[in-house]
């Protein structure tokens, strides 16, 4: 069974938007079936209010915005909402807890993320899947880069 995958915001954003370098490789994985990403209502929300934030200058039209809430919803499992199955630790960034909870609840075995806040609860007891970087689960899993 492949791992299954949490992506923060800006990693959406990097994947969506910026076809940053370092995802492309984590967008392959995904696309030929070797991993699958879940997501939540509320990480959804998220990702559409960001998305409606002027990006390196320039907002995306509605448009743009729907079309990246679509690709977002082909390529993820839509995971109900509702409380982690586990007792996490909280992370220092409220708004961030939501993924931490959304992985837990995904049984996800990865959770990606840029965000310090985030990557600083990696090594803490009583989390049940990883945490870290897209370029790092690369590394980790012998995807050839991007870039």
């Amino acid at each position: 069974m492949p791992p299954c995958l949490v992506l923060d915001t800006n990693v959406w954003l990097d994947w969506l938007v910026f076809d940053d370098p370092g995802i492309r490789p984590l967008r392959q994985v995904v696309k030929q079936g070797a991993a699958t990403v879940a997501i939540d209502e509320d990480c959804l929300g998220e990702l559409a209010r960001v998305l409606a934030y002027p990006l390196r200058r320039q907002a995306l039209g509605q448009a743009a915005q729907a079309d990246c809430i679509a690709v977002c919803r082909a390529w993820a499992r839509v995971v109900e909402s509702g409380p982690p199955s586990s007792t996490l630790p909280r992370c220092e960034d409220p708004d961030d807890q939501k993924f931490l909870e959304l992985a837990d609840r995904a049984q996800a075995q990865y959770l990606l993320s840029k965000d310090r806040a985030l990557l600083a609860l990696a090594h803490r007891p009583g989390i049940r899947f990883h945490i870290m970087t897209p370029e790092g689960f690369s590394a980790l899993n012998g995807i050839e880069s991007g870039k």
